[in-house]
């Protein structure tokens, strides 16, 4: 198979890149599957046999290189990105590919426009972090739901799950988040990012069906708080999770995802639901769907498929709203995402 327009997903064998590399072998992208674990790697290709194995680890550059040599562009999967994302970004501006991660950790998301906005846009290579469920999806329905608005006061993003089996890549990740902060909390308000010891509250959130009324924890913050701000006026972005989605990942012995159908997805269901005001204007978007770990593949991969067409509305470091025209990306996530924006 011929490299020059695959896409390299680094971190292959875990939870959410598996599903990654199902989506683009649905789309026809030819594959090239990275990570530290040859073996690993070898067992996954058996299972799609025409993808191209090249092993590599995050603290040998020359191993990345090879990885990325003539392909079209990276998703990284493989947390924590706070260790992974600085050196496979690093190593797609040497090859000047695009790259795209799935980070949901807050302070490497915030990292990634920090530190590799210079680079990305002398490069001129698009650079996408967070183009996942948390981070990306939101930043796409905040930016539709705003439309023509230049500012705003307050965007809040509830995320309605029925369930939260979290993966032994997200307890690493929120472990590695946690000491980063010293287990203090964190919130976007008056345009920055705060920390802070206050106690988590809860209050009522009226989700659209199937959902409906649910208790939420207010500032049960996500990495929304990097994405929306990066390209946004809005002054304060405000996350809520239902109760029953936080307990079970605070529960040390709650199970990782069963597959439940033949796409390898769990029972689990969610609704995101963005209300955001301005001027005592209220707008609201909304997305409902199965599994918030497979419908990162397709937010992933549509990205790069539109890098890759040029469907871009910028170049450097960029979230999803500001990389892409949010409405009708959010449409096109048809049939994982159902979306209702505002007229």
């Amino acid at each position: 198979m011929s490299t020059t327009t695959a896409v390299v997903v680094y971190g292959a064998t875990g939870h959410t890149g598996r599903f990654v590399v199902a989506e683009l072998h649905r789309r026809g992208i030819a594959t090239v599957i990275s990570g530290r674990d040859a073996a690993q790697l070898e067992a996954l290709a058996a299972e799609w046999p025409d993808v191209v194995v090249r092993p590599a680890a995050v603290d040998d550059a020359s191993s990345l290189d090879r990885a990325l040599d003539g392909a079209a562009a990276v998703i990284n999967c493989a947390g924590p990105f706070a260790v992974t994302g600085g050196p496979v970004v690093e190593a797609a501006l040497r090859a000047g590919i695009p790259y795209v991660d799935v980070a949901a950790e807050i302070e490497a998301n915030a990292a990634m426009f920090a530190d590799y906005a210079e680079a990305a846009r002398k490069a001129e290579v698009p650079v996408v972090p967070a183009m996942a469920f948390f981070g990306g999806l939101g930043d796409l329905l905040v930016t539709a739901a705003m439309g023509e608005w230049t500012a705003a006061e307050v965007a809040h993003v509830a995320y309605g799950l029925t369930s939260w089996r979290p993966t032994a890549g997200t307890r690493a990740a929120g472990q590695v988040s946690h000491e980063r902060r010293g287990g203090r909390r964190v919130r976007f308000v008056d345009g920055a990012l705060r920390y802070h010891d206050d106690k988590a509250s809860e209050q009522d959130w009226l989700f659209p069906e199937p959902l409906g009324r649910r208790t939420v924890i207010s500032e049960f913050t996500m990495a929304d708080v990097v994405t929306i701000p990066s390209h946004l006026a809005v002054s304060e972005v405000r996350n809520h999770m239902a109760v029953e989605a936080a307990r079970d990942l605070a529960e040390q012995d709650t199970p990782a995802p069963e597959a439940v159908d033949a796409l390898g997805r769990s029972d689990q269901m969610f609704v995101v639901d963005v209300l955001v005001r301005a001027g005592g204007v209220e707008r609201r978007a909304t997305a409902h769907g199965q599994d918030i770990y497979a419908v990162t593949a397709p937010l992933a991969v549509e990205a790069v498929q539109r890098i890759l067409a040029g469907h871009t509305r910028t170049t450097g470091v960029a979230s999803a709203g500001a990389m892409f025209e949010a409405a009708d990306f959010l449409r096109s996530l048809a049939p994982y995402v159902s979306v209702e924006l505002p007229h």
